[in-house]
């Protein structure tokens, strides 16, 4: 039975307490349900492998992804699924490449969510009104969030045969749909 959002969450919550962490499985969650609708996949199931993403990092931080399988064929969480979430961290801490549109966007998404909920942040309004050319400043500018890899974001970009502003839209459009639980609405005055 493929993995439902409801059993990632219920995963993750055994290996992760960090606060930030669980901002970041929701952010690449959402970002994964906005890149499903645009391959016409099934929504959920992209939404829980991206909250499952980072399920063996705050307890192996150095290891990452070196025990995503230890932690989830128990679970019953199948090859095909532990093989998608190795993939995001292709080229970094992972050897698994990325293959399918599920993977290529796990992979691609992962990184930018940091830059877009920075630029949320910064604003007022949150992601309520956030523009993809604002991102696109900010993507430029090395500086900010700087520990976002931008050439994996390209690279991922890449893969999947879009255009880097396509790709923001989407996780833009994605993690608006949760900005309140994300802390991205607008900021009362």
């Amino acid at each position: 039975m493929p993995l439902t959002l409801e059993q990632a969450k219920s995963i993750l919550a055994k290996h992760c307490t960090e606060a930030h962490l669980l901002s970041h499985a929701l952010a690449v969650s959402a970002a994964m349900g906005a890149m499903a609708g645009h391959f016409g996949q099934p929504v959920e199931y992209w939404q829980a492998i991206g909250y499952l993403h980072d399920v063996d990092y705050q307890k192996y931080p150095e290891e990452h992804c070196q025990h995503v399988e230890e932690l989830l064929a128990p679970e019953g969480i199948s090859q095909e699924e532990i093989r998608a979430i190795r993939s995001h961290a292709w080229g970094m801490c992972s050897d698994v490449e990325p293959q399918s549109d599920l993977e290529k966007s796990l992979f691609a998404v992962d990184e930018l969510t940091g830059i877009v909920m920075a630029s949320a942040l910064m604003r007022p309004s949150g992601i309520s009104d956030l523009e993809t050319k604002s991102v696109m400043k900010k993507f430029k500018d090395k500086r900010f969030a700087a520990k976002c890899d931008r050439d994996v974001i390209r690279k991922g970009s890449e893969m999947l045969g879009m255009e880097l502003s396509q790709l923001m839209d989407l996780c833009i459009e994605g993690m608006r749909g949760f900005m309140d639980e994300l802390g991205l609405g607008p900021k009362e005055a």
